[in-house]
């Protein structure tokens, strides 16, 4: 999993300094994690994505941003509360999703949002 700065989402996910209109830059559909390290439910949830980086490697990415380190790029998606996760397919809009989601909740979203299997 890696940990995205300003500069490595605008190349990877979205130019949103630059463009407008939504337009994925990735080749691959990713989740982006914002979370905090003093964030207790922020913490359950990592294991839970660093399974899902193993299983679904080669299909899916998935990044994490540190809210306190990476202010700018929380502020310019409106993160009011932690953990938030954008899932971001190819093609289409992103979708947010607030609060610690279980793993049956990220692979249905990964199944539905993504249609990856």
């Amino acid at each position: 999993m890696e940990h995205l700065t300003k500069e490595t989402f605008q190349e990877k996910v979205f130019k949103y300094e630059t463009n407008k209109e939504w337009k994925f830059e990735g080749d691959k559909p990713c989740i982006i994690d914002f979370y905090a390290d003093w964030c207790g439910p922020c913490k359950m949830v990592a294991p839970v994505l660093e399974e899902l980086a193993k299983e679904y490697e080669g299909k899916i990415d998935i990044y994490k941003i540190n809210t306190e380190d990476q202010q700018e790029l929380a502020a310019a998606f409106g993160i009011r509360s932690i953990p938030s996760v954008l899932f971001c397919p190819k093609d289409d809009k992103p979708q947010m999703s607030m609060g610690a989601l279980p793993k049956e909740s990220f692979v249905k979203a990964i199944k539905d949002v993504f249609k990856v299997e």
